[in-house]
C-alpha cells in the first residue's frame, strides 16, 4: 500500500508541475493579447488628454476639439486651480514674499506653476499626436506661454523665491569641448 500512496503522490505532484506550465504558457498568451503597458508619462498625457476632452464636451454649448483654441485652454487652466495644492498669498497678506510662513492664512490654494507647465507639455504632445496640426495647436500659442509666465512669477512674489531659470551643463561642457579641439577657435584671452 505504502508504495501506492507514494505513485498517486508523485503523479499528483507531476500532473501539478503540467499544470502549472500549462498556466505559465496561459500567461504568456494573455500578456501578447493584452496591449504594452504605458509609460506613466504617457499614461499620464493620455489622462491629460482625455480630461481636457470631457472640459470641453461640458460646455455650454459642448466645444469639439477641433474648434478648440487658447481661450478654451486658459479657461481650462484657470478652471483647474480650484484643485489646487500650492498656497499662493495674496498681495494684502501678512505672509506675502515669505518662503516659509509661520502660521496659518486665508490665501487660495492653486496649482503650482511646475504642474502647469508639465501639464501644457503634454497636452501639446498630445494634440498632435491625435491628428492636429502642429501650426493650428492651442496649447503652444503665445497666450499660452504668457499665461504660464505671469503664474510662475506671480508665484515666485508670493514666496518670495524669485525663479531662475536651469542652465543646461551639459551643452555647456560640449561646446567647450568641440572648441578645444578646433585649432581655428580662440578665445579673447588667447588673443591678448
Amino acid at each position: 500500500m505504502s508504495s501506492s500512496k507514494g505513485k498517486d503522490v508523485a503523479e499528483a505532484s507531476s500532473s501539478s508541475a503540467n499544470n502549472s506550465v500549462s498556466a505559465a504558457g496561459d500567461d504568456h498568451q494573455q500578456q501578447k493579447q493584452q496591449p504594452a503597458q504605458l509609460s506613466r508619462y504617457e499614461s499620464q498625457k493620455r489622462r491629460d488628454w482625455n480630461t481636457f476632452g470631457q472640459y470641453l464636451r461640458n460646455q455650454r454649448p459642448p466645444v469639439a476639439l477641433s474648434q478648440s483654441n487658447s481661450n478654451h485652454v486658459l479657461d481650462f487652466l484657470r478652471y483647474l486651480d480650484q484643485f489646487g495644492k500650492t498656497k499662493v498669498h495674496l498681495q494684502g497678506c501678512v505672509f506675502f514674499g515669505q518662503p516659509e510662513p509661520p502660521g496659518p492664512c486665508t490665501c487660495p490654494l492653486r496649482q503650482a506653476w511646475g504642474s502647469l507647465d508639465a501639464l501644457i507639455g503634454r497636452l501639446r504632445a498630445a494634440y498632435e499626436e491625435n491628428g492636429g496640426l502642429p501650426e493650428t495647436n492651442p496649447f503652444a500659442s503665445g497666450a499660452i506661454r504668457v499665461y504660464l509666465r505671469e503664474v510662475r512669477d506671480s508665484q515666485a512674489k508670493a514666496r518670495g523665491i524669485p525663479y531662475k531659470k536651469k542652465k543646461k551643463k551639459r551643452n555647456l561642457i560640449k561646446a567647450n569641448h568641440d572648441h578645444s579641439n578646433n585649432p581655428n577657435f580662440t578665445t579673447m584671452q588667447q588673443r591678448s
